[in-house]
């Protein structure tokens, strides 16, 4: 990975280019070995850990039964967490991702729903004909390619897209899982035109985005020389 040594005064998030960053996921193979830059083993650490967190928010599988009605994975790349975790606690699930070919491989299958083939900024939850409310919105290894404007964007349109439950209260939620910078500073990547940001920001945009966390904690058993990964549960303020 990257850094930048940019200006002090230039935002790393202004140094993010969508067409640099699309170019680079383009040129990876789609496997997991790409999908997790060179490390696939950490893939099965990972889902479990999601799983856990999900259980956590009472969104697992009790007696055989999914308690999610329909989920949304963002930046979804071959759909490791779909096929991997989404599809276990969800009915069907519904896809954003920029690239095609990654894409590929889930049309038709089994609990897939819509597959969105645009990045985080240019997605819409709703169409001329259908009104989509998700029970779960699940965000990973993604929300570095937007923008600190892009992602409150997102994340409002996420937040208006969450299902309500009977007693009128928004039901679905919002899941964030990102590596966090741990350099006193939010990083910008050359490589593949992304960010790492701090908790400090995320908590920030969150705040801004009209949000509050409802669960939040560390990913464990990922190697030392890898970020730390952080999962945020996410729920609008005055739901």
């Amino acid at each position: 990975m990257t850094v930048s040594d940019h200006p002090p005064s230039k935002k790393p998030d202004s140094l993010i280019n969508p067409d640099d960053g699309r170019r680079y996921w383009s040129s990876i193979d789609a496997d997991v070995n790409g999908m997790l830059g060179g490390f696939p083993s950490v893939s099965r650490i990972d889902l479990r850990g999601s799983r856990s967190f999900l259980a956590k928010l009472g969104l697992g599988r009790a007696r055989g039964r999914k308690a999610v009605r329909r989920a949304l994975e963002g930046g979804a790349g071959i759909g490791r967490i779909t096929q991997g975790l989404l599809l276990d606690v969800a009915e069907t699930v519904d896809v954003v991702e920029p690239i095609a070919k990654f894409t590929a491989a889930l049309s038709g299958r089994p609990g897939v729903g819509r597959i969105y083939n645009v990045g985080l900024e240019e997605w819409r939850p709703d169409d001329e004909t259908v009104d989509t409310k998700y029970d779960l919105i699940w965000n990973q290894w993604c929300l570095g390619h937007l923008t600190d404007q892009q992602l409150d964007a997102y994340l409002r349109r996420c937040a208006g897209a969450l299902s309500m439950g009977e007693d009128g209260k928004v039901r679905g939620v919002i899941v964030v899982k990102e590596n966090m910078s741990t350099a006193g500073q939010d990083l910008f990547d050359e490589e593949d035109s992304s960010v790492t940001r701090r908790d400090e920001s995320f908590r920030r945009i969150f705040e801004e985005a009209g949000l509050r966390i409802v669960k939040t904690e560390l990913q464990h058993g990922f190697p030392h020389e890898l970020y730390p990964v952080r999962m945020y549960a996410l729920k609008p303020k005055y739901a």
